[in-house]
């Protein structure tokens, strides 16, 4: 079977998100479950420049890769992460679409990280821990998500305005950002 361009763009950018999580993993941090989500860097760039599949596919592969590397495949850790990863996709798929003026990489990591967090509450809810005193750890969670999504928000941006594009989005997909302000995250000429 050959592999086209899109396929090595894909491995490589996987591979930079599953490095991201490795070091991710390393830092050690007051509460279990609160990770800066390094990662999510690079989905939110390949989110903006080749479109949402191609996100979907980075972060797919960052999950199970990250997980054999770490020894957590099909443990807990995994489907929390799975879990985390479904569900900010699916808020990126539906954020991807609002208007651009309003909308880019700092917006679009926030609702992300609040969505990756809620849905690994609700998994550890529902399987982990059946037990309502979960959700007194959700403020501590919810404003990690704000400041990580923040953090992570305004390193895409940047990244995104120093580095031109190279390719454009698969046919459907919306028009790639062209370049961001770092402090907005809205597009300029």
């Amino acid at each position: 079977m050959l592999t086209t361009p899109e396929d090595h763009r894909i491995a490589q950018l996987a591979a930079a998100a599953v490095g991201l999580s490795l070091i991710d993993a390393a830092i050690p941090l007051p509460l279990p479950g609160i990770k800066p989500g390094l990662a999510n860097i690079v989905t939110l760039i390949v989110l903006a420049r080749y479109g949402w599949r191609t996100a979907a596919w980075v972060s797919g592969l960052r999950v199970i890769a990250g997980a054999l590397l770490l020894g957590q495949f099909l443990a807990p850790g995994f489907f929390l992460s799975l879990a985390g990863a479904l569900g900010s996709l699916a808020v990126l798929g539906l954020a991807y679409r609002l208007p651009r003026l309003w909308f880019g990489p700092v917006s679009w990591s926030i609702l992300a990280a609040f969505a990756h967090i809620g849905s690994q509450l609700v998994l550890a809810r529902l399987w982990l821990i059946p037990h309502n005193g979960l959700f007194y750890m959700v403020p501590f969670f919810f404003v990690a998500a704000l400041g990580f999504g923040i953090i992570n928000g305004l390193i895409a941006a940047r990244l995104l305005a120093e580095a031109p594009a190279d390719a454009p989005p698969p046919d459907g997909e919306v028009a790639p950002l062209t370049r961001l302000s770092a402090d907005s995250g809205v597009p300029h000429a």
